[in-house]
């Protein structure tokens, strides 16, 4: 009883020293937002502001415009999220419970599909966007790929998740006279909910932070996204470092109410999620 008080005990220390390793880039940016330069370039450092300058968010969204590049990012994220987790939850259904010629083979695709890197990707898709299509300084290629499945990651991991769902429960529904359609909406789909909701989640983090692409696609500036004026903002400031900083923490905050909002379901699905094979 003793030695496994001592071993939670430190197991307890550990977690709150990774906690504070994770949280302390955080309170860095946002103490950093609160000073002036001078402060910010003080040595040694402080922990905390002298002085709280909450005016430097008016003063960086003079410059800033936030709630443009929000309503950008969204413009992006909304449909492609929506899509991309209803599509996803589709081609999850059809490779765990439908039968059809070349399923397996198509999983493997799929799966395997996960292994090349993005840059193997960006420039024939880029040509197809750009040369064949015509689109240019568009969203549309950024939001119509997440039509098609979003991502095979996804239907893996949806797919996992509705393989824990008892057959059974689908045989009952067909002595019922339930179809495909009725047992997805009225049985799976309630059953899944945390997986999909890991998928919103995974989707939302990883456009939001898409930088990359979005620089590749967008060229205008009343089009850019929120990633795109932050790095924009940071190179037009000469070594302001609470405005850039007051931009950070803007930047990332719907970022990180949207995971709490989900945190639960998220940690739930990512539990779930493959105990049966």
């Amino acid at each position: 009883m003793k030695r496994e008080k001592v071993i939670n005990g430190v197991s307890f220390a550990c977690l709150i020293l990774i906690t504070l390793a994770v949280i302390f880039p955080i309170w860095w940016i946002v103490r950093s937002s609160l000073m002036n330069n001078a402060e910010l370039y003080a040595w040694p450092p402080s922990l905390y502001p002298k002085k709280w300058l909450f005016s430097n968010y008016p003063a960086t969204l003079q410059h800033f415009p936030f709630l443009l590049y929000f309503r950008n990012t969204m413009m992006i994220i909304a449909p492609a999220v929506i899509f991309g987790t209803v599509t996803a939850t589709f081609c999850g259904y059809a490779f765990a419970r439908l039968r059809f010629p070349g399923k397996k083979f198509l999983f493997s695709l799929c799966v395997g599909s996960m292994l090349l890197p993005n840059m193997v990707t960006l420039i024939p898709l880029f040509i197809m966007w750009t040369r064949f299509l015509r689109i240019t300084d568009s969203y549309l290629p950024l939001v119509l790929p997440y039509l098609c499945g979003g991502g095979a990651f996804n239907i893996f991991l949806i797919r996992q998740f509705i393989r824990t769902v008892p057959r059974e429960l689908d045989e009952a529904a067909f002595i019922d006279g339930a179809g495909y359609w009725t047992i997805l909406t009225r049985i799976i789909v309630p059953a899944i909910k945390p997986a999909m909701i890991v998928v919103s989640l995974l989707l939302f983090i990883f456009l939001w932070n898409d930088l990359l692409q979005q620089t590749i696609y967008i060229h205008s500036a009343p089009k850019f996204t929120i990633a795109i004026g932050l790095t924009q903002f940071k190179g037009s400031l000469q070594q302001d470092w609470a405005k850039l900083m007051c931009a950070t923490c803007m930047s990332f905050l719907p970022g990180v109410i949207f995971y709490l909002i989900g945190q639960k379901h998220f940690v739930e699905g990512i539990v779930l999620t493959g105990m049966k094979n």
